[in-house]
């Protein structure tokens, strides 16, 4: 447009931008039942605080407004026959997610060989519904198994380790997992009856020890627990 001497042209006023709506927050998700709806249940294993407040905890259906040690007592009631031990020499920080699955899969108990404090982070508060023992070295560990009967099972990569997939694991056991990275030691591979290997089809060499443990575990479900006659 050709402006003339004189009559200068007024720019075009621009429009102000609205403002974008706010976006509500997202509603955080409740974690587990609020109080006790009606009459209150009769029994020693319920829990007056939780019927009244409501039950937050990480717990199945059937053990809400448990007491803690009635959910404890029923659980050791119903254990499997397998044991958990890691090596704890660096403070792996697997230990809390290992102990979450020996939970899940109601593993006897937890040991922590070596150094005694572990990372509960990843535990998830299960290691108060889980028997966790500990044991200094791995010579005390081999006697305490030896004298429970309970054949020592390492799981890693070693040249005479024998695939987990097609191993008939003893009901009665102790699988033995080592830290991130050194993996188990001389001593436990020694001690051990048999090392296993969990077989792996891409490129890596090996797979995280909280997962290797977890496989492990449900390999011991599907043979003694999913494979028994009807």
């Amino acid at each position: 447009m050709k402006q003339m001497p004189g009559n200068p042209v007024e720019p075009l006023p621009i429009p102000a931008e609205e403002p974008a709506p706010e976006e509500a927050p997202e509603p955080k998700a409740e974690v587990g039942v609020g109080p006790w709806e009606g009459s209150w249940p009769e029994g020693d294993h319920w829990d007056p605080e939780l019927l009244a407040d409501g039950d937050r905890r990480n717990v199945v259906d059937q053990y809400r407004y448990w007491k803690h040690d009635a959910i404890v007592a029923d659980l050791d009631s119903k254990r499997h026959n397998f044991h958990i031990a890691i090596e704890n020499w660096q403070h792996d920080l697997n230990i809390g997610t290992v102990v979450r699955t020996a939970n899940a899969f109601l593993a006897k108990e937890v040991h922590i060989i070596g150094r005694r404090r572990w990372n509960r982070r990843g535990a998830m508060v299960t290691d108060r519904y889980q028997h966790v023992r500990h044991h200094s070295t791995v010579e005390d560990f081999v006697v305490w198994a030896q004298g429970e009967g309970l054949a020592i099972i390492g799981i890693d990569i070693f040249p005479d380790s024998v695939p987990l997939e097609t191993y008939e694991l003893p009901k009665d056991c102790v699988l033995v997992f080592g830290q991130e990275g050194p993996g188990l030691t001389p001593e436990v591979h020694e001690a051990a009856l048999a090392t296993l290997s969990i077989e792996q089809f891409g490129s890596t060499r090996s797979i995280n020890a909280a997962s290797a443990a977890a496989i492990a575990m449900h390999a011991w479900i599907r043979r003694h627990v999913f494979s028994q006659p009807v």
